[in-house]
């Protein structure tokens, strides 16, 4: 396929999925104690905080890591960053399943998985700028980050379903299987680059690490941006981890949360998928993240105050479907207003503030719940607060200036 003079070619697709395979069993690993905590708090004789630290420790490591992560991957490219996440993710995820007997020792390798997460994550703008033209970048950044929700929906979805038939260690087991797999078809499939570029050579160029984070800080759009991620994530994080505190005071049961958590995740798959896609279309970035914060605000007030199940259920999809999709504009926008800085170091960057946002909001929601009834009301309203600032600061963001000359091509 022949575009001006130079050319996309068809294995960016195998590429990009090898990248997502491993993408969805390292967030599958991250979250893989969450709907079984009662479970494993008993099987390792510990306690339900003890098993939040196996998800915890993943925004606490990725904290340290992150900065560290993003100049491997600008530095050394996809093959060796993606590569040392993957092998990290499948030695960790199965030495996981051997050791499933031993919390202290599963913990560490829950740590293990835990620092291949950013060299992974991090990656998702830098596999688009090498192997898709700019008009696509969106949609490669959208099915990168669809990924991650796959990974966490299917945690979600399949860990107490296979706890039930083949006990935790059984599961481990499996899920380590299931890394080494993915492991080795990354290793086998990505490429580091395609035998030509797939844009032109104004928007290949790329800056210094170190050069890119004083180009990146310098700039008021992508400040705001960072400010819109780090409200965005953290709400993601928090209402996610306390989704069953958050609808229990009215009624609901567990099992009515469980279903409302991953309805929500399903909505963020479709968003994922279908508004980058847009934003590839229509070649604008800005007006999709306006719309994204304006119906994730909707959802989140659906989520805070209705007392329908339905509604409820109707509220989670439209918080999922927006607020998620934001995430995939949002890193592709910050990539191409940062330029020539690398890809790696802004990705990581807007990662990092949601990783931060979502370790400070999961602490303070339960902080300020209420002591007598235990109801999120409140800690939810001030979400819903700093969602509006964001919504007013996405409404400031300048369109891209790549893709606006893209346009005029």
């Amino acid at each position: 396929m022949e575009q001006t003079n130079f050319k996309v070619y068809g294995y960016r697709w195998i590429v990009l999925l090898a990248f997502m395979f491993i993408a969805v069993i390292n967030q599958l690993l991250w979250i893989t104690f969450a709907p079984i905590t009662g479970s494993a708090a008993s099987h390792f004789g510990v306690s339900d905080l003890s098993i939040g630290l196996l998800s915890m420790s993943f925004m606490i490591v990725y904290i340290i890591i992150s900065i560290p992560a993003s100049w491997v991957i600008d530095t050394y490219g996809i093959r060796v960053a993606v590569g040392t996440g993957a092998v990290l993710t499948g030695i960790f995820g199965m030495l996981r399943g051997l050791v499933a007997a031993d919390y202290t020792l599963v913990l560490i390798a829950q740590i293990g998985i835990a620092i291949g997460q950013p060299f992974i994550l991090n990656a998702i703008t830098k596999v688009a700028a090498r192997w898709f033209p700019i008009q696509e970048r969106a949609t490669a950044t959208g099915l990168g980050t669809l990924a991650m929700y796959v990974g966490i929906l299917l945690g979600l979805a399949l860990t107490p379903y296979l706890t039930l038939r083949s006990g935790i260690g059984g599961m481990l087991i499996i899920y380590g299987f299931l890394s080494v797999i993915a492991t080795l078809v990354f290793l086998g499939f990505a490429k580091e680059r395609p035998p030509t570029p797939p844009c032109s050579s104004d928007q290949e160029e790329r800056s210094l690490v170190l050069d890119g984070f004083k180009q990146m800080l310098s700039k008021k759009d992508f400040i705001f941006l960072m400010f819109i991620f780090f409200i965005g994530l953290g709400v993601f994080n928090g209402v996610t981890t306390w989704i069953e505190n958050i609808v229990r005071p009215r009624g609901f049961s567990i099992t009515q949360a469980g279903i409302t958590g991953g309805l929500m995740i399903a909505g963020g798959i479709v968003g994922a998928v279908i508004i980058p896609l847009l934003s590839d279309r229509y070649q604008r970035r800005t007006p999709f993240i306006v719309l994204a914060l304006a119906g994730a605000i909707l959802g989140l007030v659906g989520i805070t105050y209705t007392p329908s199940y339905w509604l409820l259920l109707v509220s989670a999809f439209v918080l999922g479907l927006f607020l998620l999709s934001a995430g995939p504009i949002g890193f592709q926008y910050g990539a191409e207003i940062t330029h020539p800085a690398p890809e790696g170091t802004s990705n990581g960057l807007l990662i990092l503030m949601g990783q931060i946002s979502g370790v400070i909001f999961i602490f303070a929601m339960d902080s300020f719940k209420s002591p007598l009834t235990g109801s999120m009301t409140p800690a939810l309203i001030v979400l819903i607060g700093l969602m509006v600032l964001s919504l007013f600061l996405s409404t400031r963001l300048k369109e891209s200036a790549l893709m606006m000359e893209n346009r005029d091509r």
